[in-house]
Protein backbone atom coordinates (compact mmCIF):
# COMPACT_ATOMS: atom_id res chain seq x y z
CA UNK A 1 0.00 0.00 0.00
CA UNK A 2 2.77 2.35 0.97
CA UNK A 3 3.65 4.43 -1.94
CA UNK A 4 0.74 3.72 -4.15
CA UNK A 5 -1.30 6.97 -5.29
CA UNK A 6 -5.52 7.81 -4.91
CA UNK A 7 -7.81 10.77 -5.06
CA UNK A 8 -9.39 12.27 -2.33
CA UNK A 9 -12.93 11.44 -2.15
CA UNK A 10 -14.09 13.11 0.51
CA UNK A 11 -11.89 16.00 2.86
CA UNK A 12 -9.08 14.72 4.49
CA UNK A 13 -7.94 17.30 7.20
CA UNK A 14 -6.95 17.72 10.82
CA UNK A 15 -10.22 16.64 13.19
CA UNK A 16 -11.98 14.80 9.77
CA UNK A 17 -12.02 11.16 8.90
CA UNK A 18 -11.67 11.86 5.00
CA UNK A 19 -11.97 8.92 2.11
CA UNK A 20 -9.68 8.05 -0.69
CA UNK A 21 -9.75 5.64 -3.46
CA UNK A 22 -6.81 3.54 -4.48
CA UNK A 23 -6.00 1.29 -7.46
CA UNK A 24 -5.37 -1.79 -5.56
CA UNK A 25 -5.58 -5.72 -6.46
CA UNK A 26 -6.91 -5.09 -10.27
CA UNK A 27 -9.50 -2.56 -8.61
CA UNK A 28 -10.17 0.40 -6.72
CA UNK A 29 -10.91 0.71 -2.96
CA UNK A 30 -12.17 2.71 -0.59
CA UNK A 31 -10.17 3.58 2.46
CA UNK A 32 -10.28 5.92 5.52
CA UNK A 33 -8.03 8.73 5.42
CA UNK A 34 -6.01 11.06 8.09
CA UNK A 35 -3.45 13.70 7.01
CA UNK A 36 0.22 12.68 6.85
CA UNK A 37 1.30 16.10 7.33
CA UNK A 38 -1.92 17.59 9.40
CA UNK A 39 -3.10 19.91 6.35
CA UNK A 40 -6.44 19.66 4.88
CA UNK A 41 -6.40 17.94 1.08
CA UNK A 42 -9.71 18.93 -0.94
CA UNK A 43 -11.51 16.10 -3.08
CA UNK A 44 -10.34 15.13 -6.40
CA UNK A 45 -6.69 16.58 -4.85
CA UNK A 46 -4.48 13.20 -6.14
CA UNK A 47 -2.56 11.77 -3.27
CA UNK A 48 0.37 8.99 -2.17
CA UNK A 49 -0.14 6.73 0.67
CA UNK A 50 2.72 7.52 3.31
CA UNK A 51 1.18 4.67 5.88
CA UNK A 52 -1.15 2.39 6.27
CA UNK A 53 -3.13 0.79 9.31
CA UNK A 54 -4.99 -2.77 8.38
CA UNK A 55 -7.56 -2.85 7.36
CA UNK A 56 -8.81 0.19 5.60
CA UNK A 57 -7.01 3.04 7.21
CA UNK A 58 -4.07 5.29 5.03
CA UNK A 59 -2.73 8.37 5.91
CA UNK A 60 -2.02 10.22 2.58
CA UNK A 61 -0.02 13.30 1.70
CA UNK A 62 -0.41 15.26 -1.47
CA UNK A 63 1.41 13.63 -4.27
CA UNK A 64 2.16 16.88 -6.23
CA UNK A 65 3.43 19.77 -3.84
CA UNK A 66 0.62 22.54 -2.49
Amino acid sequence: MVGLMGRVTGTVGPGLVGEVIVRVRGGAEHFLAHPADGRRIEPGTVVMVVEHLPPRTVYVTAAYGS
